[in-house]
């Protein structure tokens, strides 16, 4: 047996790299049948899966990927079968026929150590289970398919603690509970890429939309957060109702669902039929003026049809998914928000890539390693620049005609390129190599375009801060934009005014906070009106100005904002804790409860993102103590590589420090132990 498992693995060695590229070409996964258990204590996954699938030809192995998971019991059409696991993959080994209709069983259990993430399980956090494909792989919790080109339905049975909620893609078909476990059966009847499966677990309530064309959209949140539900999932309907009129082609999957999660390591992800978002964008009134969900909803909606519907076949086609998610999404919030909203945003955007361009950071279009801000950026702005050159008419059917032709297939960027042709009647090669081929921004082409008014609007919002003299009165005109009155108070702040902060609006007056750090003492009265603004950057950042400009007044200042919180990420509480602790005169018999307030917000038992500014205001004010340590070292292990990051390197700073050399030992012997 140690013979065979020694040449099994020779043979895996020397021809993986040949059997990876030709899977596709051999077998076809139809359908995934999962029937799991989640131990959310321990961090366990078990479960017994079913595949279905066609041979297409004839092979001696076929694979499934399986990252580090324990496999047992596999059956092939219901026979045994040789079989052989690495850390990646379990390998069938035999003499495979085309055939079709074939199965493959088998039993499996796990640890995830990424895809799949357990919160606050076991230190008084939120208690929570969800996962993220894109770039984890699903075979992480899940034996099933990491090459994005494979698509396969999925019936998930899930059985998890009873008094929580579990939601994945597709419809929940039955819900059966049990002493002390309820089961939860999802069926999602059309294929996916499998990095798009999904399941988040956890304590939510959930109100449901519908569609014009009655699709049910399932919009969850936290009990506490009720009051946050109409802002967090503002315009949802509207958006959901404009795409599929805007996109020409309904709404592929059976429901719609959004879930908010602790933690999350992105803003949010598409996953088919249930995306999941940070909790962060959980808002009420006055958060959502400042860091609203409408983008980030418009974005993953907008995916469904591209990402989901048709999924890129590499990362050369990458634009595909984010190019078009970002322009369908600001199509989506000029609907709402007005032409003016997507020009300003457009205009970001173009110089965005500008800065890009100079700092020597780009590349281009069609390269898989690309960045960000040009596979979402540069990409919203080619479908921008093609529809001003064939027209309204010829894209909208081109987009239309390419999701037909393609739906639930994969894609490249010469099918998009196709249907753009076939439906302008134009020859677009001149136009693509500009925009797909060229690394740099094509300003040029932008500013000389006569038939998009975007290269009058650049040229206008550029010299806007070159006419100062001539702004003063526009400062005060109701009728201007407020992006173009924040160009001008951001070039020329001794522009500002009495009567600019009182007769404008949020955004200009948060633009104001943000530039007039220096206070003049005419203006004062003016400014100290920004601490009730709607608006919880506003808030902070006059807070923080007006503490420093005006000594003499900070004990009135922070007596009027003792109250505020801010975002979830408690800004406006803990900038009030630095301050009211940086001044002495201000109620120094609560310094201690200060103190430990501030460091508390350190506790696992909060979200990275109180966790992160709380370290900052206690590397600050030098608190560190063997709590903040504490939970310094456990944040260096977090599952979110920035929050991870930032702890890392704040203990290697203090590591350098002799005042916490000591106690960081200390700590650190304890936890060895």
């Amino acid at each position: 047996m140690r013979h065979l498992k020694f040449l099994v693995t020779i043979a895996i060695a020397v021809c993986s790299q040949n059997l990876l590229a030709q899977q596709l070409d051999v077998v076809d996964f139809k359908s995934i049948e999962a029937d799991l258990e989640i131990d959310p204590y321990r961090n366990k996954v078990s479960g017994a899966v079913n595949y279905v699938f066609d041979i297409l030809k004839p092979s001696d192995s076929i694979f499934i990927d399986a990252q580090n998971m324990q496999i047992a019991k596999v059956r092939f059409n219901g026979d045994s079968v040789q079989y052989y696991t690495t850390n990646t993959k379990l390998w069938l080994i035999g003499k495979f026929q085309k055939s079709q209709a074939n199965s493959i069983q088998l039993h499996y259990q796990t640890a995830p150590k990424k895809a799949m993430y357990f919160i606050g399980w076991n230190n008084g956090g939120k208690p929570q289970v969800w996962t993220q494909g894109q770039g984890k792989y699903t075979s992480n919790w899940l034996p099933s398919f990491d090459d994005m080109n494979e698509k396969t339905t999925l019936d998930l049975q899930v059985k998890f603690p009873k008094d929580f909620t579990v939601i994945a893609n597709g419809e929940l078909k039955t819900q059966t509970a049990t002493d002390s476990l309820v089961v939860w059966k999802y069926q999602f009847n059309k294929p996916i890429s499998n990095y798009l499966f999904a399941l988040a677990a956890g304590n939510y309530n959930k109100t449901t939309e519908y569609s014009k064309t009655g699709v049910p959209i399932e919009l969850y949140y936290y009990p506490e957060d009720s009051l946050k539900v109409a802002p967090t999932y503002r315009y949802s309907k509207q958006m959901f109702d404009f795409l599929e009129a805007e996109i020409g082609e309904p709404y592929p999957w059976q429901n719609y669902k959004q879930i908010p999660v602790s933690d999350f390591l992105y803003a949010g992800m598409e996953n088919a039929s249930a995306t999941i978002f940070s909790d962060a964008y959980m808002v009420d009134d006055i958060g959502f003026f400042d860091r609203n969900y409408v983008n980030v909803n418009a974005h993953e909606l907008a995916h469904q049809w591209f990402g989901d519907l048709v999924t890129e076949v590499s990362g050369t086609d990458h634009w595909l998914q984010e190019g078009f998610a970002t322009y369908y999404a600001l199509l989506a919030e000029r609907d709402i928000f007005g032409l003016d909203y997507y020009k300003m945003r457009l205009y970001q955007y173009a110089k965005e890539l500008e800065a890009q361009d100079k700092n020597g950071g780009s590349t281009a279009l069609l390269n898989p390693k690309s960045s960000s801000t040009t596979f979402y950026k540069k990409g919203a702005w080619t479908l921008h620049a093609l529809r001003s050159e064939i027209g309204d008419v010829a894209f909208k059917s081109a987009v239309k005609n390419y999701l037909i032709a393609h739906q639930y297939q994969n894609v490249n960027t010469s099918d998009f390129i196709k249907a753009a042709e076939q439906a302008s009647g134009k020859n677009l090669d001149a136009f693509f190599e500009i925009w797909l081929q060229s690394e740099t921004f094509p300003t040029d082409f932008v500013l000389n375009n006569t038939k998009d008014d975007m290269s009058y609007y650049l040229k206008y919002i550029d010299n806007l801060s070159c006419v100062a003299d001539n702004n003063k009165a526009f400062l005060l005109d109701p009728s201007k934009y407020y992006f173009e009155k924040q160009q001008i108070i951001s070039a020329h702040p001794e522009l500002i005014t009495e009567a600019v902060i009182k007769q404008n609006g949020t955004e200009v007056r948060q633009t104001i906070a943000s530039v007039l750090t220096e206070i003049p003492s005419a203006l004062r009265p003016a400014y100290e009106t920004l601490l009730d603004d709607p608006s919880y950057q506003t808030q902070e950042m006059a807070l923080y100005n007006l503490w420093s400009n005006f000594p003499i007044s900070r004990s009135y200042y922070l007596n009027k904002t003792k109250n505020s919180i801010g975002f979830n990420s408690k800004n406006i509480r803990q900038l009030w804790l630095a301050l009211a602790l940086s001044t002495p005169e201000y109620a120094p018999n609560n310094n201690y409860t200060y103190i430990n307030e501030l460091i508390g917000y350190t506790s696992p038992v909060y979200s990275f993102e109180v966790r992160e500014l709380a370290f900052n205001y206690v590397n600050l004010l030098k608190l560190f103590n063997e709590t903040a340590i504490t939970n310094l070292i456990e944040a260096t292990k977090h599952h979110n590589w920035r929050f991870s990051k930032m702890a890392k390197a704040m203990l290697q700073m203090l590591q350098q420090d002799p005042t916490y050399q000591e106690l960081i030992n200390q700590v650190q012997e304890t936890h060895t132990k």
